[in-house]
């Protein structure tokens, strides 16, 4: 079979042959080719991330950390993250996908671990900063990857089986989280949220090492698929290229400078800080809006912080496919962030009950998911191929700047008040603003899509 350097002599040979290629089963064979790797990826990327909100109970006893310090903790794992994810998305495009997922993973495997050794507020405080600081990058990462091997117009189904990483995590995190602080606590001398640490922390280093040897960067180094099969999708790719019109494809600048001046840019990276404002309500504070309620027991509290996620893996795929098929993405988004809004809302002022509480949290889960799906099928559909990258790194760290502060936000005035309520009034409102500014700053026209062949 001709290795990747030979693709280019041969390229008209195998376009001719492309149009006979079977379109859905070249594709189906990438997604299962790819994608249950990249969903484990993230799944561990998420628990590794959002732990602590099962292991608060146990930093609270042992340390004395309140939710103000849990904030703030939160908090500084975004800085981190901010400060780094354009600097190590900018590897991308010139290292590949593959070799920077592989350093990402690695480097917070081992910070997590580490975590396990924090003994106060500043090592704690450093601990998720550094975090902050591994993890940088992956997130776009994959986005990019994604966007090197499927068209638009697929990409938003793979992009929602991709983001049901973070509901399954969400179920097997809380779910895991909590058995192994059930179980492990005392043994070897080790508090139930050190060992939380040093297990969770372990599979992100073995991942690392899989996608080393399992993922390539591109189709035109799959061995796995024909020569016509990589020409197929080589063609598709090259003509969402030609129908984005990017300046970058006639000679012009750069991802980065393509990026920066591009004011849609802006406008999405405004609208993801509504998302991660949500998405921190939903990934950090549902265990302790659960504990509110009544449960108390860490294996209990695991398990009903597992059940909201649930609901949300059926729904957001149902609303990526619908949103393939239909080809919309600005009113999917949007219609799901009202519900979660709304389901925000209720929560603030609901009774207390647990099952009530866990309701409006499936529905909140489910809503939030659904919308952030179809929102970052945004910025590839429109941005150049190296601008993508970029594009998508400056719309995280954009919305990573409410992620940085919501969590401090929300903490405060739990430790104020005694409650969450005026916090997730507030996040609401701020989610709301962000789906006036998707409808009224992105036209339907900025996002039109042809379907591949």
């Amino acid at each position: 079979m001709a290795d990747p350097s030979t693709l280019t002599g041969s390229q008209d040979t195998d376009a001719a042959e492309a149009s006979s290629v079977d379109r859905t089963a070249t594709y189906r064979t990438i997604a299962w080719r790819l994608m249950p790797l990249l969903v484990i990826c993230y799944v561990v990327s998420f628990i590794d991330r959002t732990n602590i909100g099962i292991a608060q109970q146990g930093l609270e006893r042992d340390l004395g950390f309140g939710s103000a310090v849990y904030g703030l903790g939160v908090t500084l794992f975004f800085v981190g993250f901010i400060l780094f994810e354009v600097p190590s998305s900018a590897l991308l495009a010139r290292i590949g996908a593959r070799k920077t997922l592989v350093r990402i993973m690695a480097s917070w495997g081992a910070v997590t671990v580490a975590t396990s050794l924090v003994q106060n507020e500043i090592t704690f405080y450093i601990a998720r900063f550094l975090l902050g600081v591994a993890e940088a990058g992956f997130f776009p990462g994959a986005l990019y990857f994604l966007s090197r091997w499927f068209p638009s117009d697929r990409r938003t189904r793979m992009t929602a089986v991709f983001f049901a990483g973070v509901p399954i995590s969400g179920v097997v995190g809380s779910l895991m989280s909590g058995g192994i602080m059930h179980t492990f606590g005392g043994v070897a001398g080790l508090a139930d949220w050190q060992w939380l640490f040093v297990i969770e922390g372990i599979p992100p280093i073995v991942l690392a090492g899989v996608v080393l040897l399992w993922l390539v960067d591109e189709p035109g180094q799959a061995r796995w698929l024909t020569p016509a099969q990589r020409a197929a999708v080589r063609a598709d790719l090259d003509a969402d290229q030609r129908r984005k019109g990017d300046e970058e494809a006639a000679g012009g600048h750069g991802g980065l400078r393509i990026a920066l001046r591009d004011p849609k840019v802006w406008i999405i990276g405004l609208c993801a800080c509504g998302a991660y404002t949500l998405a921190n309500a939903v990934s950090f504070w549902t265990p302790r809006i659960i504990a509110e309620a009544g449960v108390g027991d860490v294996l209990d509290l695991g398990l009903f912080s597992a059940l909201p996620p649930l609901l949300g893996i059926v729904v957001m795929l149902i609303v990526g496919r619908h949103s393939d098929r239909t080809l919309e993405r600005r009113w999917h988004a949007a219609l799901s962030w009202t519900v979660a809004a709304l389901a925000m809302v209720a929560l603030s002022v609901s009774s207390g009950s647990v099952i009530v509480v866990v309701t409006l949290l499936a529905v909140l889960a489910a809503a939030h998911y659904s919308g952030l799906t179809v929102f970052y099928s945004i910025p590839s559909i429109y941005l150049g191929e190296r601008a993508a990258a970029t594009g998508i790194a400056l719309v995280t760290s954009m919305g990573s700047f409410a992620a940085a502060a919501s969590p401090s936000l929300l903490g405060f005035i739990q430790a104020g008040t005694g409650s969450l309520a005026l916090g997730l009034q507030i996040s609401a409102g701020i989610v709301l603003l962000a789906v006036a500014l998707l409808l009224l700053g992105v036209k339907a026209s900025d996002l039109r899509e042809r379907r591949s062949p």
